[in-house]
């Protein structure tokens, strides 16, 4: 477990004066703060006390929120019924159960070029060999993929709607494509949906695990789907969950069990309140506030980016990513980007198994207003333009 060289940099983005495009968190703004206090008032003020939202409770999870999930993927075509589901403190814990039960030291494991850099520190201490394959505006291309696949990883890791860090979706035909090849293989897919739900442009896809039902008589069979509350509602409470079959479920709650026995109980009742009375609504009122700010940002680019620098046109999520020129380092940059111009990023390389990508950068535009997107995206390429 290694930390990252901008850890300390980034430490400095807390300072009013710097425009940050760092942090991939949803804004603090937007959190459903009222519902929130009136589910706990209303469990500290029920009949029956506090008593049960104060206990230990089943490892599974909360049963009516896990009803609740199982309502919810079932109307997104993934009907995997309450031994499917396992509710988690945040998608991060999926992703280091994951680890813990497929990685052997010297395993290999497949991902994107660039990835989520969270999944990296999840599965990093199990001591795999990363197969890092490249992806082009419609996913991860094909032929790359088939030869990972040929060397027998243990699984794919994939971010398939507006992925963390570059954007970019995954078209219909390449998921298809995807879990053809890796049924073939007989290497399962981990489908990591945190940003699903945010799409600002065109008609949503069907989730990979919708798909894999599809083919398998209904039932969930190839993929592991990795789901989270934390950028649809908030992240503080670390409600997540896992679908999978059941008899990978049942590994995972073992692991969980040894973990930290289950996930906040009063977090998961509040979680579930919230939840039923306005997903819908807030989901609706979320798209609007970060389209614009997605909006604005790209517009920005337009106008300020040099020549020879190039950026995703995400149809979702919180991110844009750019590539610089090729003699731009990136985490020099970023150096200089804090001290010259008040402005925060992260760099690409982060997000890279093998180190690459050093002229690439992340960009979030959730957290920033769009006036200060565009004053920040000026600061930003004017620096380019001197690098």
């Amino acid at each position: 477990m290694t930390a990252s060289e901008i850890r300390e940099l980034l430490k400095l983005i807390d300072r009013p004066e710097i425009i940050s495009f760092a942090g991939g968190i949803p804004d603090p703004d937007f959190f459903p703060t009222a519902a929130i206090a009136r589910a706990y008032e209303k469990i500290f003020q029920s009949n029956g006390g506090a008593g049960g939202a104060l206990q230990y409770t089943i490892t599974e999870g909360y049963t009516p929120l896990r009803e609740w999930i199982s309502a919810y993927m079932g109307r997104n075509g993934v009907n995997v019924g309450l031994d499917g589901v396992l509710v988690t403190n945040g998608s991060q814990q999926v992703l280091e159960f994951v680890g813990k039960l497929l990685i052997g030291a010297g395993d290999k494991i497949v991902v994107t070029r660039p990835t989520y850099l969270g999944a990296l520190q999840a599965f990093s201490p199990y001591e795999p060999v990363y197969i890092s394959i490249p992806m082009d505006d419609e996913g991860p291309e094909l032929a790359a993929l088939e030869a990972a696949l040929a060397e027998k990883p243990k699984f794919f890791y994939l971010v398939p709607d507006f992925q963390n860090p570059n954007g970019t979706t995954v078209s219909l035909a390449r998921r298809e494509a995807i879990l053809d090849l890796c049924a073939a293989a007989g290497v399962p897919v981990i489908e990591d949906t945190a940003y699903c739900e945010l799409r600002y442009d065109g008609e949503p896809l069907p989730l990979m695990a919708a798909l894999d039902c599809a083919r398998n008589g209904g039932k969930l069979t190839n993929v592991i789907y990795c789901g989270t509350f934390s950028k649809t509602m908030v992240p503080a409470l670390r409600v997540g969950w896992v679908n999978a079959a059941p008899e990978v479920i049942n590994r995972l709650v073992l692991m969980k069990q040894a973990a930290d026995l289950h996930t906040s109980t009063i977090n998961q009742i509040v979680m579930h309140d919230v939840v039923s009375q306005l997903f819908d609504s807030h989901i609706k009122h979320l798209r609007v506030q970060y389209k614009e700010r997605r909006d604005a940002m790209l517009s920005a680019l337009e106008e300020f980016a040099p020549p020879g620098v190039t950026w995703t046109k995400p149809e979702g999520g919180l991110f844009v990513w750019i590539e610089a020129q090729e003699d731009v380092d990136g985490t020099a940059l970023l150096a200089r980007a804090i001290k010259e111009a008040n402005v925060a990023f992260v760099p690409g390389s982060a997000f890279h198994a093998d180190r690459s990508g050093r002229n690439t950068l992340r960009l979030a535009f959730s957290v920033t207003k769009p006036e200060r997107i565009r004053e920040g995206i000026r600061r930003l390429c004017n620096l380019l333009k001197d690098a």
